[in-house]
């Protein structure tokens, strides 16, 4: 566990629990980052299932006030569902929270992160400019094993 304090908020880092998942769940959906294709529960549960991927939550008390879904590919570390409580946005802790699952994934042995940013979400990609994330200049392509999309 990794500890943070941004604006007189005490933030403990640890990986999710059973306890968590409706907290993480709810903070997706505030945040605007859960879709209708994707079952936000499944997500979690598949993240935990193996040793190379987690959901961490940043905690304050006992609320859940941020998140990233951490995975490494064996060649890349990948961050997924980024999120801060709204109300937190803007304090520092999406910083902290993203340095948490960048730890966590160099202990993971990844050499490399890469995150995806919806093209229309301008303020994010400022956000991880800032961060010193820059663009890849790749396309990224998908494809539904089940044919549902």
């Amino acid at each position: 566990m990794t500890r943070a304090t941004r604006d007189a908020l005490d933030v403990a880092f640890r990986e999710v629990t059973d306890d968590d998942v409706e907290q993480v769940v709810a903070l997706w959906e505030a945040c605007g980052l859960t879709r209708p294709w994707n079952d936000p529960r499944r997500d979690v549960a598949d993240a935990r299932r193996t040793a190379t991927s987690t959901v961490l939550v940043g905690v304050a008390g006992d609320r859940v006030v941020s998140s990233a879904l951490a995975g490494y590919d064996g060649h890349r570390g990948w961050l997924y569902y980024v999120a801060v409580d709204p109300q937190q946005q803007g304090s520092g802790l999406g910083r902290a929270t993203v340095a948490a699952a960048e730890d966590w994934l160099r202990a993971a042995g990844a050499r490399k992160v890469q995150l995806m940013v919806r093209a229309t979400n301008a303020q994010v990609v400022g956000f991880y400019d800032r961060l010193g994330y820059a663009d890849q200049e790749t396309v990224v392509l998908g494809k539904w094993f089940d044919g549902s999309r």
